[in-house]
């Protein structure tokens, strides 16, 4: 194993340093918890063993402890709610049907709204990958999660590659996520149901988010590229980048001086019709339904004589502004998402670890709790490592994990402390 740099270990003592605090309250404060509660109507209505307020920490820290039961989670969250007037000092722990039930008396709603006030993006001006020419890279990806076999289960979301008479292990929960690049940070978050397809997921999360505006860069691979959801992204004010296929139809209206080319996207139907007219002479280029695009080519290389042709397609047309090369560097920064399913399904849950949720709406709390504690780890290695000046790509997200395991564990340290949240948007998503 390499031997850590100066910087290194300074960012880890400083995480260790602010985590101490309350991780789990850093972000998501009792005042947020209780905010949220009372608008979403999930408040008990008389004291129970487990107050709605104590569940949402519970599904917080089952996102950090996935291997552990119910019962062992709580008490590993016992000591801090005790000291900080959550819990009364004669509480004891409940069974696992009496926290099943507590959940389900929870519901969606509440983790969906602190999602959505707490997962922003988080690079500063200094994150290494995290700009081009003065843009936020963003990537927009989907990914299929493995929740337990259960019937509710797969009524709702359905099983991956079915064949006839044959169907995948587990159930297979679609979703389509936002997320920062630089950061890893994700931002947005739509989940399907085994009736949606990629892009159906995808147009859904451009539709309804508010978190794309102008200044950002949202980068796509070539499976979700789509005229309807270049046309909404570009709507909602941000700019985009998505990879096509080898074989675009994007005809060349002009070359530019840095070798990519002026072009359009339509409907299929409406470019069919207008290419046949522009051929003939009937309209000028100017008339062309769609929207004017420019096309990037270049070719990655590959193992042995193969090289891998990139075709990209943004609406930024000038040069001047954006290069080609920009452009391509941009794009490559699209990876980093890839990495950050890879930290949420192998390296914060568990490789061999599903989810734990038996009903479908338990699943998408569940999610929402891992996504959340995401997002909390991500900021404050950001925030470490600008303090280091380092790139937070070289801090182990797994190093950075287990300290605060070891800090949930050894302290349950939830600060007193209010942070300052915002209000939760209105949210059109069916749960």
């Amino acid at each position: 194993m390499a031997a850590q740099s100066a910087g290194e270990k300074r960012v880890f003592a400083r995480l260790t340093d602010v985590i101490g605090i309350g991780v789990l309250t850093r972000m998501v404060t009792r005042e947020l918890v209780d905010d949220v509660i009372v608008r979403t109507g999930a408040r008990e209505v008389r004291n129970r063993a487990l107050p709605s307020r104590v569940v949402v920490y519970f599904v917080l820290a089952m996102a950090l402890f996935s291997r552990d039961s119910y019962e062992e989670v709580l008490r590993k969250l016992v000591q801090g709610l005790r000291s900080n007037l959550i819990l009364k000092k004669d509480w004891k722990v409940p069974t696992s049907s009496a926290v099943t039930k507590a959940r389900v008396k929870l519901g969606v709603a509440p983790m969906r709204e602190i999602f959505d006030v707490v997962a922003v993006p988080c690079a500063m001006r200094s994150t290494a990958g995290a700009w081009k020419r003065g843009r936020r890279l963003m990537a927009i990806d989907g990914i299929e999660v493995d929740a337990p076999d259960t019937a509710e289960n797969a009524a709702r979301f359905g099983y991956s590659g079915v064949k006839k008479n044959h169907k995948s292990a587990f159930v297979k929960v679609p979703a389509v996520a936002l997320a920062e690049c630089g950061t890893h940070a994700v931002v947005e978050v739509e989940f399907g149901t085994e009736d949606d397809s990629e892009h159906t997921i995808a147009g859904r999360l451009v539709s309804y988010t508010d978190k794309l505006e102008a200044g950002m860069l949202v980068l796509t691979d070539r499976g979700l590229y789509s005229y309807d959801l270049l046309t909404k992204i570009v709507a909602a004010g941000a700019d985009v980048c998505m990879r096509v296929s080898a074989t675009p139809d994007l005809p060349v209206l002009k070359w530019l001086p840095d070798g990519s080319y002026l072009s359009y996207a339509a409907h299929p139907g409406e470019k069919a019709r207008s290419q046949a007219a522009l051929k003939s002479g009937k309209i000028k280029i100017s008339d062309l339904p769609g929207t004017h695009v420019r096309v990037v080519d270049y070719e990655v290389p590959g193992r042995g004589d193969k090289n891998e042709l990139f075709t990209l397609v943004t609406n930024i047309l000038g040069t001047e502004e954006v290069s080609a090369l920009d452009l391509a560097e941009a794009y490559n920064e699209r990876w980093e998402i890839e990495l950050t399913f890879d930290e949420l399904e192998t390296h914060q849950r568990g490789g061999a670890v599903i989810l734990r949720s038996k009903l479908p709406d338990l699943v998408i709390q569940e999610l929402y709790g891992y996504l959340i504690t995401h997002h909390g780890v991500r900021q404050l290695m950001v925030e470490a490592a600008d303090q280091a000046e380092l790139d937070p790509d070289r801090m182990s997200f797994t190093r950075s994990v287990n300290i605060i395991r070891r800090q949930v564990t050894s302290q349950a340290a939830f600060s007193p402390s209010p942070a300052g949240h915002g209000t939760p948007r209105n949210n059109q998503r069916n749960q």
